[in-house]
């Protein structure tokens, strides 16, 4: 029961980072002039580019960072610290530098691949999704373990491209201040996760504290 409920919460904290909502604007943008047909493909591209991230990430995460050299407790406060300023820039309904870079916006709207770069990586699937991935991954046991961290992937997966399928829809209900109101509630359980990352990682580097 208890690993089901972790993964249920896996799940919602994955959703407050990914956060597809936020990201309408931007793949509206990015799409400004295709047909249907063209921005349905784009969506079902980036809901394949997110899973596919996240299934990486929780099947080799933990062995990327054994060949560096990284224990879990640094990276749980790397991570920490990562989606901390995610959610200060969400707090504020701006977006995140770590997300997307100025730079990496301008080349969205030259591109028409914009399906993979930077929509799946690194705007959706980025930095924070995927640290978050590595360090569940750290609770697991087995091979098995990590196969079902799978299902989480594969349901932010499917919610990216339920909400970008519907992204006209929800822009045009919810306006820009309903989004910036998801926006930030959004960043506030993301600033939480962040505080318990910190937390659980100085507890183990440092079991003294306790």
């Amino acid at each position: 029961m208890g690993e089901w409920t972790d993964l249920i919460k896996l799940t919602f904290a994955l959703l407050a980072i990914v956060d597809p909502v936020a990201s309408i604007p931007i793949f509206l943008g990015t799409t400004t002039g295709y047909t249907h047909a063209e921005r349905r493909r784009v969506t079902e591209v980036v809901a394949i580019t997110v899973f596919s991230v996240l299934a990486v990430a929780a099947l080799i995460g933990t062995q990327v960072l054994r060949f560096f050299g990284i224990s879990i407790p640094s990276f749980l406060i790397a991570g920490g610290i990562l989606l901390l300023l995610m959610a200060i820039s969400m707090l504020q309904a701006k977006e995140s530098g770590i997300r997307q870079t100025p730079d990496e916006a301008e080349e969205a709207a030259e591109k028409d691949a914009v399906a993979v770069v930077p929509l799946g990586i690194p705007l959706l699937a980025g930095p924070g999704a995927i640290s978050t991935m590595i360090i569940a991954t750290h609770h697991t046991e087995g091979f098995f373990g990590q196969i079902i961290l799978l299902i989480p992937a594969a349901l932010i997966g499917l919610g990216v491209w339920v909400t970008f399928s519907a992204a006209t829809r929800i822009s045009d209900r919810l306006g820009k201040t309903g989004m910036n109101i998801i926006t930030r509630v959004m960043g506030l359980i993301i600033a939480a996760i962040g505080v318990e990352y910190i937390y659980r990682g100085m507890i183990e580097l440092f079991p003294k504290l306790v």
